[in-house]
């Protein structure tokens, strides 16, 4: 594997945002970025709207403009570019062993875009060997070119807020969080939402307030002892941990609102059908306005 970080570029406001983090990014873990353009091609051809030369030509006037920018504002970023052609869903799924992190534009209620529309969003992200970062826009007005979007101070800084489930793997969500906020010099927040059970026992009852927190001193009890061997390996790292009662997604982005990133897991998975992201992980990219990386996990 190339030791890089990757970002999709398609001209679109989404895109030129990845752009933007992933360059900062790459700075921060001292690798290249790879900007990548993917070509739609694939089992349904189409008619074109525009000549192939016309589209060479657009891509690498964007290109050439985003590169000058990133010459600009960042000259000891080192940058190289991809073209390829293909289903993007599966290029992009291919290409993701060869990189450390990948970096999309994201519409957030829409759909997860970039150089990627309709259903090859989910796959793309459910689908990646790395962990894949989806960036919102900053607002902004109308833009004619790369030098009219890219901001001219670094993004914002903030703690990093990781969400975990307990009772799934979690080692490589705790991996990729203490190493960002390490990295970043971040404060890093662990929230643990779960729902209490509605009825408990052979003969089912409700769930007494008393025991409600019992169940809680047991969750953050819990939490705390997996994260003990982290904070040990990343002492400079500060960390505030609590499990919640309530619905994991909301409670988490609510949490992140402040935030500079939001991590959270899901699940790998050998076939390429479906998207098999979770609830919690699909709500979350759709609804939190800040940065979301999501990392895969066995």
């Amino acid at each position: 594997m190339f030791r890089s970080v990757t970002a999709g570029l398609d001209g679109s406001r989404e895109s030129l945002a990845a752009v933007d983090w992933a360059a900062h990014e790459a700075l921060a873990r001292e690798v290249p970025l790879r900007l990548i353009q993917v070509r739609e091609a694939g089992a349904y051809p189409y008619t074109p709207l525009v000549d192939d030369d016309v589209e060479r030509e657009w891509a690498q006037t964007l290109t050439n403009e985003v590169l000058d920018q990133l010459g600009q504002r960042l000259p000891e970023l080192r940058t190289d570019v991809e073209m390829l052609s293909g289903r993007p869903a599966h290029v992009l799924a291919d290409f993701s062993a060869e990189t450390d992190l990948m970096v999309l534009g994201s519409r957030g209620l829409s759909s997860v875009l970039g150089f990627i529309v309709g259903s090859t969003a989910l796959p793309t992200v459910a689908h990646t060997a790395c962990p894949v970062v989806l960036v919102r826009a900053r607002p902004s007005g109308e833009f004619e070119s790369a030098e009219d979007f890219f901001p001219t101070s670094e993004p914002p800084s903030g703690e990093i807020v990781l969400g975990v489930d307990l009772s799934r793997p979690c080692d490589e969500l705790f991996a990729f969080a203490f190493e960002s906020a390490a990295r970043h010099a971040a404060a890093l927040r662990v929230v643990h939402a779960w729902n209490l059970p509605q009825t408990y026992g052979l003969r089912p009852l409700p769930v007494p307030p008393t025991m409600s927190g019992e169940l809680l001193a047991a969750q953050n009890e819990a939490l705390a002892a997996a994260l003990h061997p982290w904070q040990e390996s990343h002492p400079e790292v500060k960390v505030h941990a609590e499990a919640e009662i309530g619905h994991p997604a909301r409670l988490l982005v609510e949490s992140a609102s402040q935030a500079s990133l939001l991590v959270v897991g899901r699940r790998n998975r050998r076939s390429r059908l479906g998207t098999h992201l979770g609830p919690v992980t699909h709500a979350v990219m759709h609804h939190a306005r800040t940065p979301v990386a999501v990392v895969p996990h066995d």
